[in-house]
């Protein structure tokens, strides 16, 4: 019960900020919170016609709105998600920027926690490609891939402000929020597919979308 990772981000975001130009015309500037990213994110963004500059974990919401981004993303990464108070802190400016945000795994957990939601450590985690997720607006169910130790507390969501969009059907355990009041949503589990099914990836037209709007 001791046993705690220390600083897990710190050791795999990147150290300076870094561009990933999509092939095509850029229509789209994405900044991009590189908490220990799937570099599949960022392809599936760049195929998006997406500019996505990789910034590192700490990154001042100064420099985010410096960048004039059309969306923010928030990436996966390891370890307990309330030891990054820095981002969580710098996401409690952002949130409130009105520039569409999308948050994968722990970057869905300190979304979550800038919002006041609460997390807490899983008794086994979600490991491996075969998790079933539950799309609470359509009642669609989803096989997904998972790797994360921690959740968002279901109970713990203000309803005036967000509500649930997806849940694990095999524990009942949040697997995403969408906000009402902003152009903001974020998944616990992995859409951009390696290694997994493709059949969430709908989830990246719907942010190339809110961008647009």
């Amino acid at each position: 019960k001791a046993y705690k990772i220390k600083d897990p981000v710190e050791e795999v975001t990147t150290p300076e900020e870094k561009v990933v130009s999509p092939e095509g015309e850029v229509k789209f500037k994405v900044a991009m919170f590189d908490f220990g990213i799937k570099n599949n994110i960022a392809r599936e963004l760049a195929k998006r016609a997406c500019e996505v500059h990789l910034l590192p974990a700490d990154t001042d919401a100064s420099k985010v709105m410096e960048l004039a981004p059309d969306g923010i993303f928030l990436s996966n990464g390891p370890g307990d998600p309330e030891d990054n108070t820095k981002a969580i802190e710098t996401m409690k400016v952002l949130k409130d920027s009105g520039i569409p945000i999308m948050g994968i795994c722990l970057g869905h957990q300190i979304l979550a926690l800038a919002h006041g939601f609460k997390t807490s450590k899983l008794k086994y985690g979600h490991r491996g490609a075969n998790h079933p997720v539950k799309n609470l607006e359509t009642g669609r169910v989803y096989i997904t891939s998972q790797n994360h130790g921690y959740q968002v507390e279901s109970n713990s969501i203000d309803t005036k402000i967000a509500k649930e969009y997806f849940v694990n059907v095999n524990d009942g355990t949040n697997e995403g929020i969408k906000y009402l009041d902003k152009p903001a949503y974020s998944v616990q589990f992995h859409p951009e597919a390696c290694g997994g099914p493709k059949d969430t990836e709908f989830l990246f037209d719907n942010f190339i979308s809110m961008m647009e709007n």
